[in-house]
């Protein structure tokens, strides 16, 4: 990158959020280095559908603080039990176990006898926290009886002006958080995900990418059906390690075993969407009737948007790298 400062584009009519922030899980996650976090929702009950992909939500510190000491970038929004929102995020949901997190969330429902309810998961990507001597005023419009946030917008005076703030900032403090050689570039892909982004390069983590894989394959398995939370993961077709990218179009929803299956060369896609098995399970392990069943078949689910179904170059290169047929 020849010049950071090229990363921002100031847009007009640019939309941003103010959102309430616990400031224990501010000052967790703020000696933290992390690609993704979870900005978590106690209640699990109202959706958040006040941004699109990629762009601006700002951390405003609670009462005494009553300043704004950071942002990271929407990436999705989505209900999950606790122990999965764990598993996900782990100490990326402002805490160091899933016992602290379930003491953080649960004197906050009313109903307190369930220690793994569903809660609100707000995913946030490339979180940065502003040093103390950076933290920035709240605007003079914001009211002490906003319970969970406010929305911006730079074709305001107020919006702009906080903006423009939050700009300067960010030339400052993105020189540390946006590496060109190990960033993964989700505007590659053809209609991103994260179309008109305030930032031009923006990293997606490992915990954003599978919430947006497992809802985007409406929390059932690809090629089994299996809807069973626990047992779903985020599968790469051209694996990450092989600069595979994260998006959902080089993914996979699938049951664990048949993902540790997928990834060890045992089974494949091809082309057009049909499960190939190799013999090799029944050649080297003496079974595998429970995979040749799927053997022929057309994936079971498919996202729910046809542009996000597998792309034929990393359906190819699965097939030509890994697939042991």
């Amino acid at each position: 990158m020849k010049n950071c400062k090229q990363a921002f584009l100031f847009l007009l009519n640019m939309k941003f959020y103010l959102g309430v922030t616990d400031n224990n899980w501010y000052n967790f996650l703020a000696q933290q280095n992390r690609e993704d976090i979870n900005f978590w929702q106690p209640g699990g009950n109202t959706s958040f559908k006040v941004l699109t992909p990629g762009e601006p939500f700002l951390f405003k510190l609670r009462s005494p603080v009553n300043a704004i000491g950071g942002i990271g970038f929407f990436s999705s929004h989505t209900f999950l039990p606790i122990s999965i929102a764990w598993d996900a995020f782990e100490k990326g949901n402002g805490c160091n176990t899933i016992h602290e997190l379930r003491n953080m969330i649960l004197p906050l429902r009313k109903d307190k006898s369930n220690e793994n309810p569903t809660i609100g998961c707000i995913v946030l990507t490339n979180p940065i926290f502003f040093k103390r001597e950076d933290w920035i005023t709240i605007p003079e419009n914001w009211s002490n009886s906003i319970v969970q946030g406010k929305s911006y917008s730079t074709d305001t005076e107020i919006g702009k002006d906080l903006w423009k703030k939050v700009d300067t900032l960010l030339q400052k403090y993105l020189f540390n958080v946006i590496s060109e050689e190990k960033s993964q570039l989700i505007l590659e892909e053809p209609e991103a995900l994260y179309g008109q982004s305030v930032l031009t390069k923006v990293r997606l983590g490992q915990g954003a990418f599978r919430i947006l894989v497992t809802d985007a394959y409406n929390r059932r398995c690809a090629i089994s059906g299996e809807k069973t939370l626990p047992v779903l993961e985020a599968a790469h077709i051209k694996p990450y390690a092989e600069s595979g990218p994260h998006f959902i179009s080089n993914a996979l929803l699938l049951r664990s075993d048949l993902h540790k299956l997928f990834d060890a060369g045992y089974l494949t896609i091809t082309s057009d969407l049909k499960v190939e098995v190799s013999k090799r399970i029944k050649e080297e392990y003496q079974n595998g009737k429970e995979y040749y069943k799927f053997h022929g078949n057309q994936l079971f689910n498919l996202p729910i948007r046809v542009k996000d179904n597998p792309e034929d170059r990393f359906i190819e290169w699965h097939n030509q790298n890994i697939y042991k047929g």
